[in-house]
């Protein structure tokens, strides 16, 4: 990307969003008090919020992980809870109804046509009608599975914490094919490649540090590509890989640092030494990465920095653009940041913080916090 095209670039970005003046809004307890109604109305107002999960007695530093996921058709919110329950809200924020398993989540759903495809923590992808709740199909994977299913074509793809990728029958749930790596000697990170499909080609990252090119249809490898470096231990590739307009896959190992490949045959055209990031986003000719302590953005063409936004010792998760500015929870808040600069203009924590991506429909910004309450954000601004 040249870089007149990268200020045409930003300065479209700029003009979407709302960049106000840094705020830091912590807010804590029950999410009824007045402090929460006076959320910074620069960014967002807080359309309405439910609580899903009962706390536990001696419950310490809740998480929760699974971003809800949006019925495009009717609204409804599906969320996977550190309780084991998936739950639909319906868009006022009433529970509809409630399904138990075994478990609590890693991820969160996929929801398309009505249904609601799980990935359960015990071992088990449940397919759910949306409207009720009821079982269509659950297949048993015998791992716990930790990544949101994807489709492709008349399948569904999930990625278990063990390394394998399943692909089951949409409509039966039957087994299709799997693809397994076994995990390194050393030691490795916390978490879990996503599949992402791409025309007939399944990329995914696994934990010996190999971003693997797959055939959707029979799960045979295309290219498999070490990311590792030249590092012994940490090689995790768990970044979910992202595919851009221009033909790159772009993903990263833990201690490897951020690669871009031809997506058709796994050729590295540049790569970087930084260490620690664990999320993507592309948008437009921008990478966006967060991990260990930080939030960069590069040129997707040459892998040059545009910034680096220090997080301290917090953990930036999968970041999310939305109305012009760039969302990432950092477990402690939910910050709303700058694509341009890095520069964080609001940290909103209702409460033990946030941990999950939001999921963003339309003008609304749905975010599941630490402690289980379920809000909807009313984002202000221009098209993101």
């Amino acid at each position: 990307m040249k870089r007149r095209a990268w200020k045409q670039w930003v300065a479209g970005i700029g003009a979407a969003g709302l960049l106000g003046a840094c705020n830091s809004v912590p807010l804590h307890g029950n999410p009824v008090s007045s402090e929460l109604r006076q959320a910074p109305a620069d960014f967002f107002e807080v359309g309405w919020w439910t609580p899903l999960v009962e706390p536990t007695q001696w419950e310490y530093a809740p998480r929760e992980f699974a971003s809800p996921a949006v019925d495009p058709e009717s609204g409804r919110v599906i969320t996977l809870t550190r309780d084991g329950f998936v739950r639909s809200v319906a868009p006022g924020g009433k529970v509809e109804w409630a399904f138990k398993t075994g478990n609590r989540f890693n991820a969160g759903a996929l929801v398309h046509e009505g249904i609601a495809y799980v990935p359960g923590g015990d071992g088990f992808l449940y397919a759910l009608d949306v409207r009720k709740g009821e079982l269509k199909w659950k297949y048993e994977a015998g791992e716990s599975l930790a990544t949101v299913p994807v489709l492709a074509g008349g399948r569904v793809l999930v990625a278990s914490e063990s390394d394998t990728v399943f692909a089951v029958e949409r409509e039966t749930g039957k087994w299709a094919w799997q693809y397994r790596r076994d995990p390194p000697s050393g030691f490795t990170i916390h978490g879990v490649s996503a599949p992402v499909v791409k025309d007939t080609t399944v990329y995914v990252g696994f934990a010996d540090g190999y971003l693997v090119a797959l055939d959707a249809t029979g799960g045979t490898t295309k290219w498999e590509k070490s990311l590792a470096g030249g590092a012994t231990e940490f090689l995790d590739v768990d970044t979910t890989p992202v595919v851009d307009d221009a033909g790159r896959v772009y993903a990263a190992s833990y201690q490897g640092g951020l690669y871009a490949l031809s997506a058709d045959t796994g050729d590295v055209e540049w790569t970087t030494t930084v260490a620690g990031i664990t999320s993507l986003l592309a948008r437009g000719e921008v990478v966006f990465a967060a991990g260990e302590g930080r939030v960069d953005a590069y040129l997707g063409e040459t892998g040059r920095m545009l910034w680096s936004h220090n997080l301290g010792e917090r953990a930036g998760r999968t970041p999310v653009m939305a109305r012009g500015l760039l969302l990432v929870p950092n477990q402690r808040a939910l910050l709303f940041m700058d694509p341009k600069t890095g520069h964080s203009r609001l940290a909103w924590n209702p409460g033990e913080g946030i941990s999950a991506a939001p999921t963003v429909q339309g003008s609304t910004a749905y975010v599941l916090s630490n402690n289980g309450y379920l809000y909807a954000l009313r984002l202000h601004g221009g098209g993101g």
